[in-house]
């Protein structure tokens, strides 16, 4: 699996792009300078660097992802989990639920996913 490590900044542009996709990348400037407060070069430097990556392309002008918003986050998440929790998910959600109380909802959907995501 391929790791995508972004910077804060990095984030927040690939979110921009995310919400609006697919934009041109006229478009994406003008936004980045509204939200971010960036000027053009840094708009298009910061781009050039997440296409470099394998996150975002820019073609003709528009700019798409090629990898959702959901598969970034899932990758981050499963990485977290490999770093901290030597890749177990029982010891991350005993970590994540100690000293709360789930409600009975939460354990008939964690049982779902389990049983839709077990090996056979």
């Amino acid at each position: 699996m391929k790791e995508y490590k972004l910077a804060e900044s990095e984030k927040k542009f690939a979110e921009l792009i995310w919400q609006n996709e697919p934009i041109g990348s006229g478009e994406l400037v003008k936004l980045c300078e509204k939200e971010m407060n960036w000027k053009k070069s840094t708009t298009y430097t910061v781009l050039k660097k997440l296409c470099e990556k394998g996150i975002f392309q820019n073609k003709d002008a528009v700019v798409t992802s090629l990898i959702s918003r959901d598969e970034y986050y899932s990758r981050q998440s499963v990485r977290f989990v490999e770093d901290t929790f030597g890749g177990s998910l029982p010891k991350f959600l005993t970590a994540f639920i100690s000293g709360k109380k789930i409600s009975r909802q939460q354990v008939e959907e964690l049982k779902r996913l389990i049983d839709e995501y077990k090996e056979d």
